[in-house]
């Protein structure tokens, strides 16, 4: 089947309503269980405090909703949202390389590590 220019929109379209529908349902379930278990708690909004080491990489948090901890289930929720338009730069330079359109892959290439780099960034 060959890649044609309406082909790749509609992938992607896909790519990217998959990835919020898939996002909003983890994150549903995770309220969801949380409100369960700790829906009778008062919330103590004197001192901030910041979300815990263990929701802070990647592996922790998949590790821990698949537990399932409840905080960490709507974390994975997030990181899903925020790898969807990741993965629809992934998608485009790969389509782009197929068409063999070399400005478009170095330019998409260059987003790319871009967007890696600010997401994995520097951590103290």
């Amino acid at each position: 089947m060959k890649l044609t220019d309406q082909r790749v929109e509609i992938i992607i379209a896909n790519l990217l309503r998959t990835g919020v529908m898939l996002s909003a349902a983890v994150v549903l379930i995770g309220g969801a269980g949380y409100l369960a278990h700790h829906g009778h708690e008062i919330a103590s909004y004197h001192q901030f405090q910041g979300a815990p080491e263990k929701y802070r990489h990647v592996a922790l948090v998949i590790d821990g909703a698949l537990h399932p901890d409840w905080p960490a289930v709507i974390q994975l929720g997030l990181l899903i949202l925020i790898a969807t338009p990741v993965a629809r730069v992934a998608f485009s330079l790969v389509a782009f390389a197929i068409e063999k359109d070399r400005i478009y892959v170095a330019v998409t290439a260059i987003v790319l590590a871009i967007l890696i780099f600010s997401l994995a960034g520097s951590h103290p």
